[in-house]
Order: C-alpha cells, then structure tokens, then sequence
C-alpha cells in the first residue's frame, strides 16, 4: 500500500490493517526461523508499512485535536 493510499483512509482501517501486517510479520518471522521464507526483505517492507500507518494516525489525531 502506497502512502499517498494511507493518507486517504480512517485511522480505524488503517488499525486494521496494522493488526494485519502485524499478523503478516509474525508469520514471516516463524518461517524465517525453519527456513521457509523466501523473501527475507518482507520484513523489513512490512515493519515499514506499520510504521507509517502509526504515523499517519498521529498526524490524524493531531489534525482533529
């Protein structure tokens, strides 16, 4: 997901979809550990995408406050 996608969603959906990637990121480090993940680099894209997702919900709240 874009950023410029983020910005355009509620801060509940983008709660969602950090509880999402959070599961995403916990599979992915499980199959890290057998050996099993092909794309080491979809952790680091998926802690990114939570990061911003937080950032964006401050900005949000800020915004409203």
């Amino acid at each position: 997901m874009k950023l410029s996608e983020m910005r355009e969603k509620t801060a509940d959906e983008l709660q969602n979809a950090i509880v999402e990637w959070k599961k995403q990121l916990l599979e992915s480090r499980l199959k890290l550990s057998t050996n099993k993940l092909e794309d080491t680099s979809s952790i680091s894209k998926t802690k990114r995408l939570i990061a911003q997702a937080k950032t964006i919900i401050k900005e949000k709240g800020k915004e409203n406050a």
